[in-house]
């Protein structure tokens, strides 16, 4: 087994925050602007990213008056509005000018703090193109660190239209980084008991997020 520790190299890695979708099961509301215990969700997740990555950018298809209030770059999808995170992810690497992009939903607002870290160390002692948590029963598919070169193979993806994130992932080097030990931080909100049940855990737990 290969233990070695590998630096990771915060300046090379741009962080996109997906917000793009239609969240249908929260009635169409905006999931990253629902507040939650008295803040926008969004907020903290951008708390927990700003020291794992370089640059961060917001992937949003609709309330850029709200998302620019956090003077980080708006990010819209590239394709037409709503066509899932993978067309996420490819505007926000358009748009980057980093040789890494760090993908994390806008509903997980108790993101490891180490999640950049983690991912970088198995991609790396992998030799992988792509690094996806894993929660110790199953991948999490948009917590994942991707190299930039990727993009022309996931513009062919999209174009020819695949939506997919396995199926594209299939296609390349992917390694799993262990989050079992963890598996809470990776908590969607994706309807409204859900999001009542996370504050009232929060409420009660000294691990809440808090202000940065």
């Amino acid at each position: 087994m290969n233990n070695t520790t590998f630096t990771c190299p915060t300046g090379d890695i741009t962080a996109v925050i997906l917000a793009g979708g239609k969240a249908r099961r929260m009635g169409g509301k905006d999931k990253g602007l629902l507040p939650l215990n008295g803040r926008p969700m969004i907020e903290y997740v951008i708390d927990t990213l700003r020291p794992q990555a370089g640059k961060l950018l917001i992937n949003a298809n609709r309330n850029s008056e709200q998302y620019g209030r956090y003077d980080l770059p708006l990010v819209k999808d590239m394709l037409g509005d709503y066509f899932g995170p993978l067309v996420g992810m490819a505007s926000a690497m358009q748009q980057a000018q980093t040789p890494l992009l760090l993908t994390v939903p806008c509903d997980s607002p108790c993101l490891p703090a180490d999640l950049t870290d983690r991912l970088y160390q198995a991609m790396e002692r992998e030799h992988a193109d792509i690094a996806v948590a894993h929660d110790g029963e199953r991948m999490q598919p948009v917590f994942a660190l991707l190299r930039c070169t990727l993009l022309p193979s996931l513009l062919a993806y999209l174009q020819a239209g695949g939506r997919k994130i396995d199926t594209w992932y299939q296609q390349h080097k992917l390694a799993l980084a262990d989050f079992s030990s963890q598996p809470e931080t990776f908590i969607n909100v994706n309807t409204p008991q859900q999001r009542a049940e996370l504050e009232s855990s929060l409420s009660r737990n000294t691990r809440a997020p808090t202000t940065s």
